[in-house]
């Protein structure tokens, strides 16, 4: 009788680790569905997002508003960089992730800009002494201006900071990056006006 009981429980062993395994390897499985399913739903979101995009193929609004940069003076238009390529970047200094992209902007400023490409930033309803401060910290030597009111920002339909419209040689939106920009976005979106 002893040992009936205790093949029973050697018996029972193997099918317990069995199933601890099967469980596992199921439990795996299913998050790695799991997290293909939520990333295909994520994906289309965004580039619907650009689609549904009321100023993607459409021309820029033009602006003009006081420039900030110490060695500029007076306002800058959109209007004054007619036939090249455009990078606008809504910023503030209140704005962490503005902070973070800041110098890869003014890297890749620094790179293409013997292209003939503009960067433009637009500060956002922000103080002057907060946008003078960040320019000088991130060391941005390219065009900035101050939308003091919102509008122009308002315009652009902007609905978070940080935010970049890329906008072509004619002067059309091509497009938008909502979010803090990656090197590879930059790379991808500047590729797209310069062509």
């Amino acid at each position: 009788m002893h040992d009936n009981q205790e093949t029973t429980q050697e018996r029972r062993k193997p099918s317990r680790r069995r199933r601890t395994i099967i469980f596992l390897v199921v439990s795996l499985i299913n998050a790695g569905l799991l997290t293909v399913i939520v990333i295909a739903l994520l994906i289309p979101a965004r580039n619907a997002g650009q689609a549904n995009d009321p100023l993607i193929g459409h021309s820029a609004p033009n602006f003009s508003l006081a420039a900030l940069n110490p060695d500029q003076h007076g306002t800058i238009s959109l209007s004054d960089f007619k036939g090249k390529p455009v990078v606008l970047n809504v910023w503030s200094s209140t704005c962490a992730p503005c902070g973070l992209e800041a110098p890869l902007l003014e890297q890749q400023w620094q790179r293409v800009r013997a292209q003939g490409v503009v960067f433009l930033g637009i500060d956002f309803q922000d103080s002057q002494g907060g946008a003078q401060k960040f320019l000088q910290q991130y060391a941005v030597t390219y065009p900035n201006v101050m939308d003091a009111s919102g509008t122009t920002t308002l315009d652009y339909g902007v609905v978070g900071l940080p935010e970049t419209l890329f906008i072509n040689r004619q002067g059309i939106v091509v497009s938008r990056v909502i979010g803090q920009l990656t090197q590879q976005a930059l790379q991808t979106n500047l590729q797209a006006i310069l062509n």
